[in-house]
């Protein structure tokens, strides 16, 4: 059933001031550095998505990545865990949740970030961004945001509806003086795939950059996209001009229900930190390598960089896909699957093979 139809105000497009203008250059230049340190060094991860807490104000269906009880990390480990992060050389943190907005003290975990010379970048729904807090984020020195929004009025499967934060994305395209990306998505548990569509098109008027992804549903599953949902991606896909997250082929594959042969680098260039201070190969593969940030080495990276994943045909994490992207064309991977290997004992241990965005 298509969605309602829905009335939105006129854009204010987001004001390129010369002060914006300078940030974007300084930040462009640092992601280029972090382009030219990947393909210099291989022992080092390139992102790690790191969990300051994992309560969220949400309850979308197709999430496994929430809870609606947990206390926020302690903002001492989580700046120790910054700290390791640096030590490991690792150039991009990107804070997600739960909802991140959610920690008291998160402005000093993005400024911790920052000092240790790291782009900064932050996944969250949107939901508690206020013009006050925007300021703050840009004070702390956030680099990136991107919200998902998976439909333009929320139902039963995701609040996160366009409806709902319109208003939140005329604060930041205000006040934010950081990237901001736009995420729409297509497939399971999404009625209209021209909601996808509307999203991306009002991100582009806003000024910010707009990517699409698949969803999975509530077991961590993706079905091949029919052909209104295929269409609909591929005009997104078209918008991609001057996102980071343009370099995403493998998701096309994954639209037309094809497996795609990589060499993924989970626990080496990308690295998951959970909110117990776990690393894993993503959100949804648990208990690889398991082992405490505190206590992950070099010699962890380059085991991980050579362990083959038996999961990674059907992988639909776009950020991993990214980061491998460096090494795509060296070094075979020599090592078995370390999830034909028991984990580490006392991790838990989700075994999907797909995720969302």
């Amino acid at each position: 059933m298509p969605s309602q139809p829905l009335v939105l105000s006129p854009v204010r497009p987001r004001k390129v001031t010369l002060y914006r203008r300078w940030l974007a250059i300084w930040r462009r230049l640092r992601e280029l550095r972090m382009i030219a340190k990947g393909l210099l060094d291989r022992d080092h991860p390139v992102l790690a998505h790191l969990i300051p807490i994992r309560r969220c104000n949400l309850a979308c269906t197709y999430c496994n990545e929430f809870d609606d009880f947990s206390k926020p990390v302690d903002v001492d480990v989580m700046l120790n865990r910054v700290d390791h992060l640096a030590r490991l050389g690792t150039t991009i943190v990107t804070i997600s949740g739960g909802e991140p907005l959610l920690h008291p003290e998160l402005d000093d975990i993005i400024k911790r970030i920052r000092e240790r010379g790291i782009l900064a970048g932050m996944i969250t729904n949107g939901y508690l961004l206020t013009a006050e807090r925007i300021h703050r984020l840009n004070a702390a020195g956030l680099d990136h945001m991107q919200i998902s929004i998976d439909n333009v009025m929320p139902d039963e499967a995701s609040k996160k509806s366009l409806k709902v934060l319109d208003r939140k994305l005329q604060l930041l395209a205000e006040h934010a003086d950081f990237h901001v990306n736009i995420n729409s998505v297509v497939g399971s548990g999404i009625r209209d795939p021209q909601d996808a569509l509307t999203v991306s098109r009002r991100a582009l008027e806003y000024g910010f950059t707009s990517t699409v992804g698949i969803i999975h549903d509530g077991d961590g599953q993706v079905q091949p996209l029919g052909p209104a949902e295929r269409a609909a991606y591929r005009e997104i896909k078209s918008f991609e001009k001057s996102s980071y997250s343009q370099f995403n082929k493998f998701q096309d594959a994954i639209a037309d229900g094809l497996p795609n042969k990589w060499r993924c680098r989970a626990g080496a260039r990308y690295l998951y930190v959970c909110e117990d201070g776990l690393v894993h190969y993503c959100s949804q593969q648990r208990g690889y390598p398991g082992k405490p940030l505190g206590q992950y080495t070099v010699e962890d990276v380059k085991r991980e960089y050579r362990t083959e994943k038996s999961c990674s045909p059907h992988c639909t994490v776009s950020c991993v896909h990214q980061t491998s992207l460096i090494d795509f064309w060296r070094d075979p991977q020599t090592i078995k699957p370390a999830i034909d290997r028991p984990p580490v004992p006392g991790t838990p241990l989700v075994h999907i093979e797909t995720t969302r965005r």
